[in-house]
């Protein structure tokens, strides 16, 4: 059967020519295959960026609970996001190819219901990609400007100010992608060592620094949640978003498939993998900070809502001090930039090649001087630049864009695991990374998650709500669902018939429900099971009833 033979053969006899397996799910190889299991491992760090994360929306769990919120908040949905990552590895490990969950949610679907579960799971992950890159330079930008208040405490960036600031970053990641392309892998595993390397220096300066420092009682047990005016139990919960935010970019990665050897064994492991390490640090880096830190009401006034940098300048006693160890985090922030609109750049590529996105032939084709889907990458950069301009409207446009990227990233990744549920964990069944006995537990522990997540992360921070505090998560997530129906009526539903079926089925599976990916009849290779951009795919020669 397709996707049993595949899992098998990795397992048993040998590795299994990567661009071989991806024809047989209906692709033609378009990309070099020059990333590592290291590379992989670096950029879904670098995505995640958990110093860097953690420390531009350490504003929402101080409002929303403080300490307890902080460490126990992260330490749960570090659980959690682990129990996610695994499931999304095992079928990665499956289907290995750059439509990840678009892809996923189709394959485990009836012919019925694969189009349309495809293409909504595609959309939710292609606003995903593009919003948690958006979210990562548009805070890096706010902290950039910050670094200003270590010496001039009454500066507040203006919206202007702020803007071209986060246009200047995200065209430094821009470059850096099409220019240094080449060099992805080794940018990917030099992220490792920075991020490890920051995180020490940071705990022990600030630790050995600092004249003043907090009990463990306030560390491990301190609760506070009156700046949200939600209540406390509620207040801990819509703080989770700090958390949250930074642990979504592991399934990113699976984007790269395409680009790496052996990817049904290396990408999985590097998305597990990638989230147990980014839980390690955030427990490294939370803790000291703090029994380091300073009056909370002090932190909360900061004009210009990022309060990191106050913090370190407290505890080293100069700005300069400050400065130094902001650096760090800003040297994250240029990882975490440049991988993250890699990640939505292969994404905008993978979805458009299938004929999802109005002009999908210009977005889907590669550029053979770069080796890189450079106008996928274009239409990520373009679309990240004209979202930033919600910020004229809303100072608080950073709680939208860390709110959608999160929802949306999340349920995206809950849909194929869903579908694998209901359909009983057939596709799974063979997987290289299986999680056995315990998938239903794990699967279905991490769907209850996400659909808790969905509202809490349309929540602002803090109440009474006012048109500039508001959390305008819910009207972005709105507007590209608007974008969404209103090309599947123009164009997908005429069509759209979801990625293609692998074509290595023989005539004795005639009517054979084969790995829960539905009833399998061939067609003699004259049909093609899915329409769309016909560049990068391949004709298969069967499709499912």
């Amino acid at each position: 059967m397709a996707r049993d033979s595949i899992a098998r053969s990795s397992l048993h006899d040998g590795p299994v020519d990567a661009d071989n397996m991806l024809a047989n799910m209906g692709y033609k190889s378009e990309l070099p295959r020059s990333l590592s299991m290291m590379s992989i491992l670096g950029l879904s760090f670098a995505i995640m960026a958990v110093p860097f994360g953690l420390s531009t929306t350490l504003y929402i769990s101080l409002t929303d609970g403080q300490s307890v919120t902080v460490i126990w908040g992260w330490v749960f949905v570090s659980i959690v996001s682990l129990s996610i990552a695994a499931s999304l590895a095992e079928i990665c490990a499956v289907f290995p190819t750059a439509g990840g969950v678009y892809y996923w949610s189709a394959m485990l679907s009836t012919k019925k219901y694969a189009p349309v579960v495809s293409w909504v799971d595609g959309w939710l992950g292609l606003v995903g990609n593009w919003t948690v890159t958006l979210s990562i330079n548009f805070s890096g930008a706010q902290l950039i400007l910050s670094a200003i208040s270590l010496w001039n405490e009454d500066f507040a960036a203006t919206q202007w100010q702020t803007v071209l600031c986060f246009w200047a970053v995200m065209l430094i990641a821009f470059l850096v992608n099409v220019f240094g392309a080449k060099y992805l892998d080794l940018i990917n595993k030099i992220c490792i060592y920075w991020t490890g390397a920051s995180v020490i220096i940071i705990v022990v300066t600030i630790l050995v620094m600092a004249d003043e420092r907090r009990n463990a009682e306030f560390v491990f047990t301190h609760f506070d949640a009156s700046a949200s005016g939600w209540p406390s139990g509620w207040a801990w919960f819509v703080g989770l978003l700090q958390a949250a935010y930074t642990l979504t970019g592991y399934g990113m990665v699976a984007a790269m498939c395409e680009e790496v050897q052996m990817p049904e064994r290396e990408v999985p492991k590097a998305m597990v993998l990638s989230v147990a390490a980014a839980g390690f640090t955030g427990i490294i880096y939370l803790i000291p900070i703090l029994f380091v830190l300073p009056n909370v009401s002090q932190l909360l006034s900061v004009a210009n809502g990022q309060p990191i940098g106050l913090i370190f300048k407290i505890a080293t006693g100069s700005a300069a001090g400050g400065f130094g160890l902001l650096f760090l985090i800003l040297g994250i922030l240029f990882f975490a930039g440049v991988g993250a609109l890699t990640a939505a750049s292969r994404c905008t590529y993978a979805f458009a090649r299938d004929g999802a996105i109005p002009g999908s032939r210009l977005w889907s084709k590669v550029d053979k001087r770069f080796d890189i889907p450079l106008w996928g990458l274009v239409l990520a950069t373009v679309v990240d630049c004209i979202l930033g301009c919600i910020y004229f409207g809303s100072t608080s446009a950073f709680n939208a864009f860390t709110g959608v990227a999160t929802i949306c990233l999340s349920v995206s990744y809950g849909i194929p695991i869903l579908v694998s549920l209901i359909r009983g964990r057939k596709a799974v069944k063979h997987s290289t990374f299986s999680l056995g006995r315990f998938g239903y537990i794990i699967n279905i522990a991490t769907v209850c998650w996400i659909s808790l997540a969905i509202v809490l992360f349309c929540m602002p921070t803090a109440i009474p709500v006012t048109p500039v505090s508001m959390n305008y998560a819910s009207v972005v997530f709105m507007g590209f669902a608007l974008i969404s129906v209103f090309w599947y009526v123009v164009r997908g539903r005429k069509t759209f018939t979801g990625p293609p079926v692998p074509a290595d089925l023989e005539a004795e599976h005639q009517g054979q429900v084969v790995g829960g990916m539905g009833k399998i009849t061939t067609n003699g290779g004259a049909e093609q099971a899915s329409s769309g951009s016909s560049e990068g795919r391949v004709n298969p020669s069967v499709k499912k009833e």
